[in-house]
């Protein structure tokens, strides 16, 4: 089963719930597709080794051989490419990699070259970890997202941390989830981000639950909008300082507090039972 762990904002806990779940479960792939700024490795004691460079295609422009008709810039959706009376322009920051203007040039004056965006890294103790990490400068992270995810093992257990918020990369992590675990707190910046996370999982008709990170800080306006909507509260984290004080010292709680363990077994379990 493949349970993808989402939030509509960043700080909620998202990355503390993938990692206590899955250090909760055995014969369990634990995949860190936040891949601007992936930090599961942080908290467990692990060696990681790259195992696949990812690349794309970027399209370079043969001066000599254009012949300035503009057709490449005119269908560009993404304004990639330029065509001025002194040649040619190529912005590599706006271009998505669609090929599109090497197909389309009458004076095949475009082809492609490779590349790398990014690597995905693999380590192994308690659990089989793969994270993806994209290159400095670079923008496209949604083929990292991909190709961590290939890695999925059928009939392995897969906690995938997603992206915070709503935008492709996190679109790309929750597609083909069995279930998404929204991570929210109890505050009106944690209900305002959850409501749009639970529209993009409505569109994708991905099934879902709420966990109440920092229960006790905030109101209970999360558990009204649940309540109204429906939407299944899993499971509730207090607003608890050893939690808090592990944290910190790049500890998951499951470790310290065992009692967790059965409690995150427990949820994994229930979610079993709601997508029979």
């Amino acid at each position: 089963m493949r349970i993808s762990i989402a939030s509509g904002k960043g700080g909620t806990g998202k990355t503390t719930l993938a990692l206590n779940l899955a250090l909760s479960l055995d014969d369990v792939q634990l995949f860190d597709c936040d891949v601007e700024e992936p930090d599961c490795h942080l908290f467990l004691d692990i060696d990681l080794e790259e195992v696949e460079k990812i690349t794309v295609l970027q399209p370079r422009i043969d001066s000599e051989k254009c012949n300035l008709c503009g057709d490449c810039a005119e269908l560009c959706r993404f304004n990639a490419i330029v065509v001025t009376p002194n040649g040619p322009m190529l912005f590599p920051e706006l271009c998505r990699s669609c090929g599109l203007c090497t197909v389309a040039c009458p004076e095949d004056a475009i082809f492609d070259e490779s590349r790398v965006v990014g690597v995905v890294e693999k380590g192994e103790n308690e659990l089989e970890f793969y994270q993806g990490v994209l290159t400095t400068g670079e923008h496209l992270a949604t083929p990292i997202v991909r190709a961590v995810k290939k890695n999925a093992r059928e009939g392995a257990k897969t906690i995938i941390d997603v992206p915070p918020g709503n935008a492709c990369t996190a679109v790309e992590a929750v597609e083909g989830s069995d279930f998404c675990i929204l991570v929210t707190e109890p505050t009106p910046f944690g209900l305002h981000d959850l409501k749009y996370s639970v529209r993009m999982l409505n569109q994708q008709g991905i099934p879902y639950g709420v966990v109440v990170n920092r229960d006790g800080v905030g109101d209970r306006r999360v558990e009204n909008y649940c309540e109204k909507e429906g939407i299944p509260i899993l499971m509730k984290i207090p607003n608890d300082r050893k939690i808090a004080e592990l944290y910190s010292e790049g500890v998951p709680f499951v470790k310290s507090m065992p009692q967790w363990r059965e409690k995150f077994s427990e949820l994994y379990e229930r979610i079993q039972k709601m997508i029979k």
